[in-house]
């Protein structure tokens, strides 16, 4: 059995690819595993200092594994808690990559439909050829799109991510762009080429600083205006204590390339 994900480095960026093309990449248990591992694995990698995550095939991720979801119907309590574990396995790989210590880059090829979709959505960034797509489409066969919901909603205005929900509908990815789903759109054959220019210059900055600005990004989200500048004055002046600030300000003054530390 090959991979379900190939992990590549170069230069300072982890390329994860989803290798599951039969299935269309999509998030079974087993590749579910497979990625969070690799996550895992890559947040104390110091060669690792952005992640990007790939696919092969026409698809980028077609979700949840359907036929893997009916055949745990025939279990004793029809597949209660094996749903149960799929979708809690889930939120925990989603909540990796929010709060993973490394910036994460979708590089989106083809359809990102259902938990794909939401895959692209808790990424930092998203890269997408214009052959891509994105949709949310439970609702067409009787399952609404709730766990996806959650980053869908975060990332895109609330009646972008309603119409997406309740309609089922796929949006190519000019659409996706537009409403704040992704933020670039290339030719196909420029897709693996742009993500990694844009990694490249995500890679050149100093660690510390990223990991800082990442983890206060989000927590700030869901504050108060008044608390989250509270909370982000409270990381200024922990990031500015950091050498790699010091570093950083001396090189600007002194008109010259910062060498990072990394503390």
């Amino acid at each position: 059995m090959s991979e379900l994900v190939i992990a590549a480095r170069q230069a300072g960026v982890l390329r994860l690819t989803l290798n599951d093309s039969v299935t269309r990449n999509s998030l079974s248990e087993a590749m579910m595993a497979a990625l969070h591992a690799s996550l895992d694995a890559a947040a104390t990698d110091a060669s690792a200092r952005v992640v990007v995550i790939a696919a092969t095939g026409p698809a980028f991720c077609s979700g949840h594994n359907l036929k893997e979801i009916t055949a745990h119907r025939a279990d004793l309590d029809h597949g209660a808690a094996c749903f149960e574990r799929l979708f809690n396995a889930c939120s925990a790989l989603m909540l990796t990559i929010v709060n993973h210590p490394k910036p994460v880059i979708a590089e989106v090829q083809g359809l990102a439909s259902a938990a794909g979709c939401q895959l692209v959505a808790s990424c930092d960034l998203a890269v997408a050829a214009d052959t891509a797509s994105f949709c949310t489409p439970g609702v067409n066969i009787g399952l609404f799109c709730s766990t996806p919901m959650v980053a869908l909603s975060r990332t895109v205005a609330p009646k972008h991510a309603m119409e997406m929900l309740l309609t089922g509908t796929t949006i190519p990815a000019a659409e996706a762009r537009r409403i704040g789903l992704i933020n670039r759109v290339v030719s196909p054959n420029s897709l693996s080429e742009t993500v990694d220019e844009l990694a490249q210059k995500i890679a050149g900055k100093s660690q510390t600083t990223l990991r800082l600005g990442k983890a206060a990004f989000y927590r700030q989200l869901d504050l108060p205006l008044a608390e989250a500048y509270a909370m982000t004055a409270r990381v200024m002046t922990e990031n500015l204590l950091k050498h790699d600030a010091e570093e950083g300000i001396a090189a600007f003054i002194d008109k010259r390339a910062p060498s990072w530390s990394d503390e």
